[in-house]
């Protein structure tokens, strides 16, 4: 793959899995441009988790590349990663006594140089409180508020680390349908690179510049939406017979048993 200064991201030839197991990624290669927006889909098991962790520095690949800003991911330190990229996931703080105020300013920690917080912590703090609408209830207990309230602090939080990538592990998961529509807005308004697994075929359509459909551990597709999203291409990523219907400005999806 040539390295191109314009892609923040490029995977060239990766493979992982676990320790003494078999390859749950194979032959992963694909870059990323600054400010793209992409949606990873697939089947429960299909290694789209699995291949977040490699973007955000969770797990190293077993082989191959994974280059950031044109720099091998793993060649830089946990905190230098952590000022470029940020992940949302669905694992949420288990300390349910911090307050989502709290909860914000631990996105700076990447940014740290003192002991303490700084004016600058205290004013980005503040102001992904804002964007998020949680400025009413940064005071309260994290444990206290709703799935869906915990998800906006969680965002809020990595909006703190100040990324370039923004990765989100299934953000609509634990919200309703108005606020699935605002956070998917809301993170194509942030002028960052987000990637983020969804479910809803019909809000990756909308959401992505770009998806990646993921098979059994590799991309079988990888186009705009509208290219991504063929009939043959869901029926062999989710096991169904699937019909789209383009006649309006959204694609409509149905799906049936294959033999049904």
């Amino acid at each position: 793959m040539t390295r191109d200064p314009a892609h923040i991201i490029e995977l060239a030839g990766v493979f992982w899995g676990p320790r003494r197991q078999p390859d749950i990624l194979q032959e992963i290669s694909f870059s990323v441009a600054e400010r793209e927006v992409i949606a990873i889909c697939g089947a429960n098991g299909a290694g789209k988790s699995s291949l977040l962790r490699l973007l955000y520095r969770y797990q190293a690949p077993r082989k191959g590349t994974v280059r950031l800003t044109g720099r091998d991911l793993w060649q830089m330190s946990a905190p230098e990663a952590a000022r470029i990229v940020a992940a949302v996931l669905q694992e949420q703080p288990t300390d349910f006594a911090l307050t989502a105020r709290q909860i914000v300013a631990l996105g700076r920690l990447p940014h740290r140089k003192g002991l303490g917080p700084g004016a600058t912590d205290h004013a980005v703090v503040e102001a992904c409180l804002g964007r998020m609408d949680l400025r009413q209830m940064a005071d309260r207990s994290f444990g206290t508020l709703s799935g869906g309230e915990r998800q906006r602090v969680m965002v809020a939080r990595a909006l703190a680390q100040e990324p370039r990538v923004l990765i989100l592990d299934e953000p609509t998961n634990h919200l309703d349908i108005r606020h699935q529509l605002e956070l998917l807005a809301l993170l194509r308004g942030l002028g960052l690179t987000v990637i983020a697994t969804l479910h809803d075929l019909t809000l990756a359509a909308e959401f992505a510049d770009r998806m990646l459909i993921l098979h059994e551990g590799r991309v079988i597709a990888d186009a705009p939406p509208d290219r991504a999203l063929s009939e043959i291409t869901i029926a062999r990523a989710f096991n169904v017979s699937a019909r789209v219907d383009r006649s309006g400005a959204t694609p409509r999806f149905s799906f049936h048993l294959q033999g049904h």
